[in-house]
């Protein structure tokens, strides 16, 4: 429904297929994720409400996010703050597939480790991300400013990376345990 509501009339097609790009290709990968590796409950809601974000920044560009505008006039500031949001999701949700994935095919134990990677493979794919915003950028010339969405913010690019190492952080911090139970519920229904 979200999918549906975000193609329609987005404010800018190029914009709306570069930032739902990344949504759109989860999808099979989680219809087959159902059928030969099913997620936690937790990771699957965790991936939705990533697209559902995705999906929203791309119908309006993740400048133009109207709450976001209320919220800027409210805090006084300078921008739209709708992609920090994103970033920080690019971060946590990650984090966690991350940790399902070395936790389930038993690469590494549950611990410091295994959490210090699941933030850096968070915070590798940010930083990848960021790359392909400058690629387009490069590639498009002027016609990538709404995907890249900096707002004039000269520290876009690092500020974005650094939500999204926060987001994997929190993550982590906060998820593991539950996360632990339902990996161990996912091993007993496996048998």
């Amino acid at each position: 429904m979200v999918l549906s509501w975000s193609a329609w009339q987005p404010h800018d097609g190029f914009t709306w297929w570069m930032e739902a790009a990344p949504a759109l290709l989860a999808v099979p990968i989680l219809l087959w994720c159902r059928r030969v590796f099913p997620l936690t409950s937790l990771l699957s809601v965790l991936i939705l409400l990533h697209c559902c974000v995705l999906f929203v920044g791309a119908h309006y560009t993740y400048a133009q996010v109207p709450l976001f505008d209320w919220l800027s006039d409210w805090f006084s500031w300078g921008r739209n703050n709708y992609d920090k949001l994103g970033h920080f999701a690019q971060g946590f949700i990650p984090a966690m597939i991350a940790r399902e994935l070395l936790l389930r095919k038993q690469v590494l134990p549950r611990g410091r480790w295994c959490n210090f990677l699941c933030c850096c493979f968070a915070l590798a794919l940010s930083a990848f991300y960021e790359l392909v915003e400058w690629w387009v950028a490069v590639l498009t010339n002027d016609g990538a400013e709404a995907f890249l969405g900096t707002q004039g913010y000269v520290w876009d690019t690092q500020s974005d990376m650094l939500f999204a190492l926060i987001g994997a952080i929190c993550a982590v911090l906060s998820l593991s345990k539950l996360h632990d139970r339902q990996l161990a519920e996912l091993a007993i229904s496996a048998k």
